[in-house]
């Protein structure tokens, strides 16, 4: 498929990924449009910050993925779905779990719905490394077992097996897209990169986080967003699962010590036990086999770790008034 004029949607365009994911469109000539979380500031998230003659490129469409008429109206004329929008915090699912259920599950069931009766030529549904829960081996291929151990990855499996139900049941030209951990410049600071930069360039010498043996696989964003689109071009991906990460991990420690290296700061590490998640919740282990990303499609990642990590701090260092450093980011 040839991304180029064609009339593509991206749901979660003003969070992390989503706005990324629509300036890499842009770049490649698809006619975006965004859907937007409404809300009464008029705020578009992340799409805010982009240039100007970038913005005006967008049709931008506000409302919200729960309602099945929103979604249906956000759909019409569309060709290609790239569907983001979710909440994604673990620790965050504890307490609202039933937000998740309605988000996840039933906000994919009416991008699916609408998908579906409209005729779209094809959808890619986001789902997560999480879903897989600690690894039972290494590298964690498409094939590795799910195991839901938060409300979060629970709902993701929800979603990912409603996908599926689609293609089997309905012949839907869907592709589930599984990401592993990204970071990256407008990430929020739920995620561990951003909470131990800005905490760093706060001046802080001990660094509060949580667990730091869990190993995960991490991808540059700018990197994730192109395989988003790398997927969507390919053919005979209709039905199937694709991983997107490095095929390498690092456990979090050692994580702290490179940024520390990187920014030329001397710290140590306070453990904050509210971070610290249920024991049997704890996924510990993360690692992508992206075999079949690599030999199905054209995507090669463009980023290193010390590479994106480089670009991140950089972002960080001028956008601090989006840190609470002082607060813990459920």
């Amino acid at each position: 498929m040839d991304i180029k004029n064609k009339r593509v949607i991206v749901t979660g365009a003003d969070g992390f990924i989503g706005s990324h994911l629509v300036e890499a469109l842009l770049d490649e000539g698809a006619k975006v449009k965004a859907f937007c979380f409404y809300n009464s500031f008029n705020s578009y998230g992340w799409l805010d910050s982009l240039p100007k003659e970038k913005v005006e490129q967008i049709e931008i469409f506000t409302g919200d993925i729960r309602d099945p008429y929103g979604v249906r109206t956000a759909l019409k004329n569309v060709d290609v779905v790239f569907h983001l929008a979710a909440l994604i915090g673990i620790p965050y699912s504890y307490h609202s779990p039933d937000n998740y259920v309605d988000t996840n599950i039933k906000g994919t069931l009416n991008i699916l719905q609408a998908a579906r009766d409209l005729a779209v030529e094809k959808v890619l549904v986001t789902s997560t490394s999480e879903v897989y829960g600690t690894a039972l081996y290494v590298p964690i291929d498409e094939k590795h077992p799910l195991q839901p151990q938060s409300p979060y990855s629970a709902t993701k499996i929800g979603a990912d097996s409603i996908t599926e139900s689609f293609y089997c049941s309905f012949d839907l030209p869907v592709t589930l897209v599984r990401p592993f951990n990204t970071y990256g410049p407008r990430q929020s600071a739920r995620a561990i990169i951003p909470t131990i930069i800005s905490q760093i360039i706060k001046g802080k010498n001990q660094i509060k986080l949580g667990n730091l043996s869990p190993t995960r696989d991490l991808t540059f964003v700018k990197d994730t967003a192109a395989a988003f689109i790398a997927i969507a071009k390919t053919e005979g991906l209709l039905g199937e699962t694709v991983n997107i990460g490095m095929n390498k991990e690092i456990a979090m420690g050692d994580l702290v010590k490179l940024i520390a290296s990187i920014m030329n700061k001397e710290i140590s590490v306070i453990e904050d036990f509210q971070r610290i998640r249920p024991k049997k919740s704890e996924v510990e282990r993360l690692c992508c086999n992206n075999s079949k990303i690599l030999k199905k499609t054209n995507w090669r990642p463009q980023y290193d770790l010390k590479k994106g990590l480089k670009e991140t701090i950089d972002w960080i260092e001028n956008k601090m008034s989006f840190y609470k450093t002082e607060m813990y980011n459920v």
